[in-house]
C-alpha cells in the first residue's frame, strides 16, 4: 500500500470495513495527535472519563517524537491495519 501523506492515511481508515481493536485505535490516535500537534501539553482528564484518559495516555506515549517520525509511523500503521480491516 502506497500512502504518501497523513491525509491519505486518514481517508483510508474511513474505508475500513471492520473496526480496529481499542488498542489499535488508541495507537492511531496517539500517533495522529503527535504528528499533527506535537507533544501533549494538556491537562490530564480527571474523574471517571476513562475514554478521555486512555486517549490522553495514548498521545502521551508518543511524547518526544518529531512530527515527521510520528507521521511516518502513523502511515505505516494504517497500511498494516488496512490488510486486516479493508
Amino acid at each position: 500500500m502506497n500512502l504518501n501523506t497523513i491525509e491519505e492515511a486518514v481517508a483510508l481508515t474511513q474505508k475500513f470495513t471492520s473496526r480496529p481493536t481499542n488498542e489499535e485505535l488508541l495507537k492511531l490516535y496517539g500517533l495522529y495527535k503527535q504528528a499533527t500537534e506535537g507533544d501533549n501539553e494538556g491537562e490530564r482528564p480527571g474523574g471517571f472519563d476513562f475514554k478521555a484518559a486512555a486517549k490522553f495516555n495514548a498521545w502521551l506515549t508518543q511524547k518526544g517524537k518529531s512530527k515527521e517520525v510520528a507521521t511516518q509511523e502513523y502511515i505505516q500503521l494504517v497500511a498494516a491495519l488496512a490488510v486486516k480491516h479493508l
